[in-house]
């Protein structure tokens, strides 16, 4: 094959001089190739969530869900691009090793299955409009190589990029506020000018109404600063999400030939001992949670609609930071976060040169932390809703001396692209040894601790001026953390693990039963019954927890009004927890066979006085404050009817539903994007004759589509379930299950239809 020479560079020059800079999602039309079977695809792709857990035998073991991963290969075919100069590839994220070639040359290739990378295939394309096949390679077949579920393949989006010779690089635009004083907010913009020519080339940088000269050399890149004013400024904040856009263009003899419009937020923060966390010159509590990449139900697949979701569910559960554990996160996460109102929290690794799993980041850190570091910070630096970055987490290598000179590599990768935020790392400790860690701690400006907060006061008296955080925090310790964080200005909040179920981490925050297979999930052997993680507040259907409402009330002023019941003790056998779990508590008052015999129900307020009442009945009074931790407990024997909780002229009930009658099926909207990327979400229900959801109902259903979607994901919160998510059979769990549909190019209506042992149920959408 003839490669693209600079010389046909130059004849594009005339051509390209005027277009400035284009991207083009690059997701549909691939063909994939995975054990001798080859199949059509459109990205966002996990070849692993289409299969069946192999339980106790899959290759990614506990960690991974036992999933089988291995090799992949993805091609696609597209005519070379008209009027690029350049034409490149940028990856948001293959999981894992990817080798991209294009026309049967190596092209390019990147490691960490977590960073966007991008390849330049301009030398490998053919001339004038040809087709031209690029071939990725994805090697996920060193396993174990994580510690959670990472999925296989082209897992985020992928875009064709066309641009001129000289150009502003990629994430070369970067804005922050320097200042917010007497009503005015200085915003600095830096603009890095790429000249990938044969020759010296001279440049306008124009932002607003500031003009700046620029020379680069051939094959060179030059930076430029500037700033400018923004009168009466809206800071952004959790509460007030408003965002700015600042205009760059780049100019060559008066014509432009690239522009860039950049989203940013005007706002200033700080932490300090004495302070705490300051975010616009107001204190702020931070109510975190830890949140793995996957998007439970769809596994790996990082579909927009899909991150929106995720960041909409922790906002709504009342959290008001995500620390994306243990790697960066997706753009469109990112973008949701600073529009929604998300604090963050963005980490880079799990862990660094010591092993936590036999091919996992320590055989490829010496030569790729700067390069990932760099990818996740430059990508990420014009987030608002990013307050600290984070280099690490537990790593095993903690009381080797060479920790201090890693950790202080990894913050100095950090600062040469942002010096504007805070370096974190979660520390933690697996046996007594803590303060020795001291020095490890002095890197970092923020101190994670996992697990460790209770060790703050000591550490206060050695450290005054330390500032820290929990990083990782047990669910059951809701409310000793809240306490903590609401006491101690030192210590500026606390994340829980997690605000989300996720799969691998097999079985992390389990409850069992006598006779189940004990003990912990790092146990010999792991636990083969499970694929995922209930840990979390909210589980993979989107339904929230009763600690998720209980976190809620504990962080927030308002007096809402939440009950639930505890499962009782040997109601279906001798329960046993683990040490991410909380007693299994649910939205349920049928408990047939249990009648006459105590329950406990809770109820969670602010509220000073709460009554509880059964079938009109009044039960008790109780009285709650910070001494009952804002909790009501009532001890209720157990009878079929209606519980009825009253509080400061408010009430909530619980009701027994009848046998199960019909599904209720319930959109999240009713309208999807026909761009073969928009989502809808649909719940369905099993309820009774009175709409009533059947708390343990075990319904056997199909779904099936018609019109402009297809089913992307159909399944219930119950992480035994070995049924691969994407197949439209589940049985539902606890009365529920969640159907995904995927929405086709073209318009029209979109027929669902849920057939089961109940009369069948159907729901009309639309696509446009």
């Amino acid at each position: 094959m003839k490669r693209l020479t600079t010389s046909f560079g130059a004849l594009l020059l005339a051509a390209s001089l005027f277009a400035q800079s284009r991207q083009t999602l690059f997701d549909d039309g691939w063909t994939f190739s995975h054990d001798g079977k080859t199949i059509s695809v459109d990205l966002p792709h996990d070849w692993d969530i289409y299969t069946k857990p192999n339980s106790g035998k899959g290759a990614t073991g506990t960690g991974g869900g036992w999933y089988e991963a291995g090799k992949g290969e993805y091609r696609k075919t597209f005519k070379t691009p008209d009027g690029g100069e350049i034409v490149k590839l940028h990856f948001e994220g293959v999981y894992q090793k990817a080798e991209v070639f294009v026309n049967g040359e190596k092209a390019g290739q990147h490691g960490y299955g977590y960073t966007p990378f991008t390849v330049d295939v301009t030398p490998f394309l053919h001339k004038d409009m040809q087709e031209n096949e690029v071939t990725v390679k994805v090697d996920n077949s060193g396993q174990p190589n994580c510690r959670w579920y990472s999925g296989s393949g082209i897992y985020r989006h992928v875009w064709l990029q066309t641009m001129p010779t000289l150009h502003i690089a990629e994430n070369g635009v970067f804005v922050s506020t320097s200042e917010v004083k007497d009503g005015k907010a200085t915003v600095l913009v830096e603009v890095e000018v790429e000249n990938a020519s044969d020759q010296a080339r001279n440049a306008t940088v124009v932002v607003g109404s500031r003009q700046m000269m620029v020379s680069v050399p051939a094959h060179d890149k030059k930076m430029v600063n500037t700033s400018y004013t923004i009168s009466n400024p809206q800071l952004w904040s959790p509460e007030n999400p408003y965002l700015y856009t600042a205009d760059v263009e780049l100019k060559e003899n008066g014509t432009t030939i690239d522009s860039k419009q950049v989203k940013h937020g005007v706002r200033t923060f700080s932490f300090d001992a004495e302070k705490g966390f300051v975010l616009n010159g107001k204190p702020v509590l931070i109510n975190g949670a830890c949140v793995h990449h996957d998007d439970g139900i769809l596994g790996a697949m990082a579909f927009d609609a899909a991150e929106i979701r995720k960041v909409k569910q922790m906002k709504e559960a009342g959290f008001n930071l995500i620390r994306t554990s243990h790697n960066p996160t997706t753009r469109a996460f990112l973008d949701a976060c600073d529009s929604i109102g998300m604090l963050v929290i963005g980490e880079a690794f799990d862990g660094w040169r010591t092993q936590k799993n036999p091919h996992d980041y320590h055989t490829m850190i010496d030569s790729c932390y700067r390069e990932d570091i760099h990818a996740m910070v430059k990508r990420d630096r014009n987030h608002p809703s990013i307050i600290s970055w984070s280099i690490g987490n537990e790593v095993i290598e903690r009381k080797e001396i060479l920790v201090i000179y890693t950790a202080r590599q990894m913050k100095a990768a950090v600062l040469e692209c942002d010096k504007t935020r805070p370096v974190t790392e979660a520390l933690c400790a697996w046996d007594r040894d803590w303060e020795i860690y001291d020095p490890h701690a002095e890197v970092l400006d923020v101190v994670g601790y996992n697990y460790m907060i209770f060790k703050h006061a000591s550490d206060h008296e050695r450290d005054p001026k330390r500032v820290m955080w929990q990083t990782e925090s047990y669910p059951r310790d809701a409310f000793r953390n809240w306490a903590v964080v609401n006491d101690f200005p030192y210590v500026v909040g606390d994340m829980v693990w997690t605000g989300l179920d996720y799969l691998g981490e097999s079985g992390i925050g389990r409850n069992y039963y006598e006779g189940e297979r004990p003990g912990e999930s790092w146990v010999e052997g792991g636990q083969p019954d499970w694929h995922g993680a209930p840990c979390g507040d909210v589980d993979v259907t989107g339904w929230r927890k009763p600690i998720s409402h209980y976190r809620e009330t504990l962080w927030s002023d308002k007096r809402d009004l939440y009950m639930a019941v505890k499962e009782p003790d040997g109601y279906r056998g001798k329960i046993h927890t683990t040490m991410w779990s909380v007693w299994p508590t649910w939205e349920s008052w049928n408990w047939p066979g249990w009648e006459g015999k105590p329950i406990d129900v809770e109820v969670y307020t602010k509220s000073p006085e709460v009554k509880l009442y059964l079938n009109d009945k009044l039960i008790d009074t109780k009285q709650v404050s910070r001494d009952t931790e804002f909790k009501a407990v009532f001890s209720v024997p157990y009878q079929t009817g209606t519980l009825r909780a009253e509080a400061d002229g408010k009430s909530v009930t619980l009701e027994t539903a009848g046998e199960p009658a019909r599904l209720r099926l319930s959109a999240d909207k009713k309208v999807m994007t026909a761009d073969g990327q928009d989502l809808i979400y649909v719940l369905v229900e099993v309820v009774d004759s009175k709409g009533r959801v059947c708390p343990d109902a075990a319904i056997g259903c199909e779904a099936s589509v018609k019109g402009n979607a297809s089913v992307l994901a159909f399944a219930s919160a119950d992480l035994k379930d070995t049924e691969p998510t994407t197949t439209p059979r589940v049985t539902t769990w606890k009365g529920r299950s969640l159907l995904v549909l995927r929405s086709a190019k073209a318009k029209g209506k979109v027929q669902v239809s849920i057939k089961s042992q109940l009369p069948s149920a159907t729901l009309t959408l639309q696509s446009r």
